[in-house]
């Protein structure tokens, strides 16, 4: 249940303003909520009057007048700070988050993968933190211009503690702004069921040469392999003490036939010359469950084969084409 108060002024600050970060904040700052961007390479279009445009078949809106920066030094303190850096980046935040940090700021990570609230908890204090998990298919298509294509709900939660007060007051927020949003009772238990999905599709749209979904699925093998890796998650999340059912394996499988042809994130970064989150979403559930003592033999392999791609990638010395950011997570 929500609080007794509700803080509809929150000072909200979003720092990775590519397709996440852009669209939860823009959703925020259309109905009204005070939201300040960190911004790179969309700052000259954004600020210069062509503010953030989101479009699709569900919903197309123009925030036009957009608190922009290039700085956090210029936001200053906030209640509420979004973080949509790719985990590639965590590393940024030690200098970055700082100035927007005052006595009861709150952190809430929509970052993909295992580690990120760790990361902020042991830099700046576990009390501060949240996590929240973004079930949404975007495009960065150009400068301030996201493509939705479906979903966009958020699974939040607490970090390493049950739901707060302040959980509802967050959740809630994003309700009143048009977004479909749950409160989660266990943040690491809807990470690990994230994960039964994300490691499989996302890894084998790269390791298999730049498939789709619907590729992978309509592929024997490939199939066989997505089925594996679930059963290896599930089990791990299980060893890791966070209890998922066998059945998560069919009923995430069903879900993704209805979805049809969908690039994965990582396969977009992979042909945007992007490096891939092999951290946060591979190796340190990875970790974490040899840990544990789970047998992990089929992510183990893709992981290497993943780590060696990455490699390839990054020592590529041609132009990298026209920045085009997507995300289906």
């Amino acid at each position: 249940m929500r609080s007794r108060y509700i803080l509809p002024n929150y000072r909200i600050a979003v720092v990775g303003s590519g397709a996440i970060g852009s669209y939860y904040g823009a959703k925020l700052a259309y109905f009204g909520r005070d939201v300040h961007f960190l911004m790179r390479g969309d700052l000259r279009a954004v600020r210069g009057g062509f503010g953030i445009r989101v479009r699709g078949k569900a919903e197309n809106f123009l925030l036009a007048k957009v608190s922009c920066y290039n700085s956090t030094d210029q936001i200053g303190p906030c209640d509420l700070v979004l973080i949509a850096l790719k985990t590639t980046s965590n590393c940024e935040l030690l200098r970055l988050l700082p100035p927007l940090l005052k006595k009861e700021t709150m952190l809430l990570t929509l970052q993909n993968g295992l580690g990120n609230e760790e990361f902020l908890a042991e830099h700046f204090g576990a009390e501060r933190v949240m996590g929240a998990l973004c079930f949404v298919c975007l495009i960065r298509v150009s400068p301030g211009v996201i493509e939705q294509f479906g979903h966009g709900r958020i699974v939040l939660g607490e970090y390493e503690r049950y739901p707060r007060p302040r959980t509802h007051d967050v959740a809630w927020e994003f309700k009143r702004c048009g977004v479909v949003c749950s409160v989660a009772e266990n943040l690491g238990r809807e990470r690990w069921r994230k994960l039964v999905w994300n490691i499989p599709f996302n890894g084998l749209s790269v390791a298999a040469g730049g498939l789709d979904t619907a590729a992978i699925l309509a592929d024997d093998a490939l199939r066989g392999r997505v089925l594996a890796l679930m059963d290896e998650v599930i089990g791990a999340a299980n060893k890791c003490g966070y209890s998922l059912p066998s059945t998560e394996a069919l009923e995430q499988m069903k879900r993704t036939e209805k979805m049809g042809a969908y690039k994965p994130s990582t396969l977009l970064d992979f042909e945007a010359h992007r490096p891939l989150e092999l951290d946060a979403i591979w190796g340190e559930p990875l970790r974490r469950a040899l840990a544990a003592g789970a047998q992990m033999p089929t992510l183990a392999a893709l992981y290497t084969e993943l780590k060696e791609m990455n490699t390839a990638l990054e020592k590529r010395e041609s132009e990298p084409p026209p920045k085009r950011e997507s995300v289906c997570s």
